[in-house]
């Protein structure tokens, strides 16, 4: 996880052949010092995949792509929702159309309920390994229970706290919009989510996506102690200032 909140969120998927980004909500130069700070040089890059058009997710998209030559996936939808200038190839994604690949990384793109054009999510494979992404979603579908259920690991939102939110600073019409259901999903709602789930199967899970205002990395961690004590062991929490370290998927 390069980062991950409403400041800025970035994904960095490592497989045998190839290094892929999933969203890149920061500016080029960022990204850049973040890569570099684990090692990674971003001419090794392979390409972008893109949930949808909001800046926390796109931001340095366009400088990224053509500074390194990177194809960028994306739904129309999302294509038509913000501009990122000139793109060296951009290939559009179908959310219903199943698995394809980059490479030795299987991809799997699938909707998602949020306030933007065509938002999707992603589920990865590479051998007997997958892993699954679920941020920028306002309510569970019985879809993404079934997507979800065959990961082995799991980057999951943790947007916010009910309570929060409402004795928050936000005014009233971003209240409605955060926690609306086209919104985020808040700590709640990803436990109810992860009861549904078969979460004896997960190496990781990862807490992404948390508000600074509206949640504490305090408040997720007892969540998951008292609702789920026996994913303690193998959950984290994404900063939203730096990257993390490496998540080795095996199998």
């Amino acid at each position: 996880m390069l980062g991950s909140g409403s400041r800025g969120n970035s994904l960095l998927i490592e497989t045998a052949t190839v290094r892929v980004l999933v969203d890149c909500g920061f500016s080029a130069r960022e990204v850049e010092h973040r890569l570099t700070g684990l090692g990674v040089d971003p001419d090794s890059l392979t390409g972008i995949l893109v949930t949808h058009e909001h800046s926390d997710h796109v931001q340095g998209i366009g400088a990224m792509a053509r500074r390194y030559g990177l194809p960028v996936w994306m739904t129309p939808g999302t294509f038509q929702g913000a501009n990122y200038g000139k793109l060296p190839t951009l290939h559009q994604i179908d959310c219903h159309a199943g698995w394809w690949s980059i490479g030795d990384l299987a991809v799997a793109p699938y909707p998602v309920p949020h306030d933007s054009r065509e938002p999707c999510q992603f589920i990865f494979r590479v051998g007997h390994q997958t892993l699954g992404l679920l941020t920028d979603t306002g309510y569970i579908t019985p879809h993404i229970v079934g997507i979800l259920q065959a990961c082995d690991s799991l980057i999951l939102e943790f947007n916010h706290d009910p309570q929060m939110l409402a004795k928050g600073p936000y005014p009233p019409s971003l209240q409605a919009r955060v926690g609306g259901t086209h919104g985020h999903l808040n700590n709640h709602q990803a436990v109810e989510l992860l009861k549904r789930l078969q979460t004896s199967r997960l190496e990781y899970l990862v807490a992404s996506h948390l508000s600074e205002k509206n949640n504490s990395p305090t408040l997720v961690t007892d969540i998951i102690a008292q609702r789920i004590p026996a994913l303690i062991d193998r959950f984290s929490i994404a900063d939203q200032h730096c990257a993390s370290n490496w998540y080795q998927l095996e199998g």
